[in-house]
């Protein structure tokens, strides 16, 4: 097995949950950047609006204005590739014109359906993931029959979806969306059954870096984010069971780790 991509987090924000307002200026948001892929991160996901549970919507001239600085200087320097994380035409429109490569959009098209056209257009690759509602209402009781069978169905239609309006199947990877709209046990039986997502035939993203899960796991109920230590486990273990790609907010820490167990497999 080849170690997963690892994907850096770079939130330019004032309210997300592990790291909220610590880059929300530009140039502190860039050296993160440039910091994460020097540590290894082979994409680099910025993002201008927050998707944490209760989160605030941000208008499209905020989040452009937040986003588009940081995108170009850190496209220029070609260090890793540039991933924006939005569920705006308009803002991924902007991403691309000065950089970005790829849209990451939370929504998987559904908030603004012209996203698959412009990803289409504009030959970028996306990541499609699954969400229960919307930031503001996605945690309050979340429930499913079965949480991988239904997570399963609904990128099975918006992959579907996104190869209808052009975009190429090759270029489009699904996310099963941990924490959004999911609860602790939700979260463990995606991971346990990855095969079953695997099964799609496209690349698996994993987003566990952080989430409040991991610290209930291990040990505090009323955690708000996990430790080091934890998101390391889990991403092992998304690594052992076939993600191909590792959205995380700790990158040197995570590529070590990830060689270690490489290593072993």
């Amino acid at each position: 097995m080849h170690a997963p991509v690892i994907m850096g987090v770079v939130n330019v924000t004032p309210d997300s949950f592990s790291d909220g307002g610590l880059f929300l200026d530009a140039n502190a948001a860039v050296e993160h950047g440039r910091r994460l892929a020097a540590e290894g991160a082979a994409i680099l996901d910025i993002g201008g609006e927050s998707t944490r549970p209760g989160a605030d919507p941000v208008s499209a001239e905020e989040e452009l204005v937040r986003v588009l600085g940081v995108v170009e200087r850190l496209a220029a320097d070609g260090a890793a590739r540039i991933s924006i994380d939005t569920t705006k035409r308009v803002v991924a429109h902007g991403a691309l014109d000065v950089g970005a490569t790829i849209v990451n959009d939370v929504s998987a098209f559904r908030l603004d359906p012209d996203m698959a056209a412009l990803v289409a257009e504009r030959g970028a690759d996306c990541c499609l993931m699954h969400m229960l509602g919307n930031p503001r209402t996605m945690q309050k009781d979340p429930r499913y029959d079965d949480v991988v069978s239904e997570v399963k169905s609904f990128l099975e239609e918006r992959l579907a979806f996104a190869v209808r309006e052009g975009v190429a199947e090759e270029r489009i990877c699904l996310d099963p969306g941990i924490g959004f709209g999911k609860t602790v046990e939700h979260n463990v039986e995606l991971l346990r059954r990855l095969d079953v997502l695997l099964a799609l035939g496209r690349p698996v993203v994993i987003g566990f870096s952080r989430k409040s899960s991991l610290g209930k796991l291990a040990g505090d109920p009323a955690a708000t984010t996990g430790s080091l230590s934890a998101s390391i486990a889990a991403a092992v273990a998304a690594y052992e069971r076939g993600a191909t790609i590792l959205r995380v907010h700790d990158v040197r820490e995570h590529v070590e780790a990830l060689a270690v167990a490489a290593a072993f497999a």
